[in-house]
């Protein structure tokens, strides 16, 4: 994966209309936030889910405790072989709409909680 946009975890300003903020800058599409850095994620919706898209999550298991899921607009149950990919990695892991996810990843961060998010970009 390329570098990321930025290389260190950052509140998420806002939201919506395909993209995000967050550090003062704007990105249009999904996000990847760890606690090395923001990348953007080539994920447009929960189908493209894959252990290759969260490949860079599973290989900072080590320094990640949480890992919420913002599914876009609607509610998604993530499938049993990648739950069970994140129990193994000893992630707990929370599935949610964007809005939710955002908001909770920011409440996290803000209690020097080892999270990580994937937020799936909505309009």
């Amino acid at each position: 994966m390329e570098a990321p946009h930025l290389p260190r975890q950052a509140l998420i300003d806002a939201h919506g209309g395909g993209g995000f903020r967050f550090a003062g800058m704007s990105h249009r599409g999904s996000l990847l936030c760890l606690p090395d850095g923001i990348w953007a994620w080539p994920v447009g919706s929960p189908a493209a889910l894959t252990e290759e898209t969260l490949s860079l999550v599973f290989a900072r298991a080590g320094d990640l405790d949480f890992f919420i899921l913002g599914t876009g607009a609607e509610p998604w149950i993530m499938p049993q072989p990648l739950r069970e990919r994140f129990r193994e990695a000893h992630i707990s892991l929370d599935t949610m709409t964007t809005g939710a996810a955002v908001r909770t990843y920011n409440v996290m961060l803000m209690e020097s909680r080892r999270v990580g998010a994937g937020l799936i970009a909505v309009d």
